[in-house]
């Protein structure tokens, strides 16, 4: 009786450190991923940024609405960029 419990309790850490180590990779492959997004929204909100530095040369109602929207963009992928990194930040705090 004592062999089937275990039997029973091996079988079931086996499948917990199955699952256990699955999970643990799943959350590093999504850190890295999201690590490469930060850099890329990153690099396009600096070139966005040196972009509206820029005088405008043409005066026209289209070329401002870009200029707008080029601007709301660039705003959002910095919030998208803060709220990612917002956890991050609190845990080096932290230690």
């Amino acid at each position: 009786m004592l062999w089937i419990i275990i039997a029973v309790l091996t079988f079931f850490l086996s499948y917990s450190l199955y699952k256990n180590y699955k999970f643990g990779m799943t959350i590093l492959r999504m850190e890295d991923a999201i690590e490469d997004a930060l850099d890329v929204i990153n690099s396009k909100y600096e070139r966005m940024s040196e972009i509206l530095k820029r005088p405008l040369f043409f005066d026209s109602s289209e070329v401002r609405q870009v200029i707008i929207d080029i601007k709301a963009v660039r705003n959002s992928l910095h919030e998208v960029a803060l709220s990612l990194t917002e956890n991050i930040e609190e845990d080096k705090d932290s230690e």
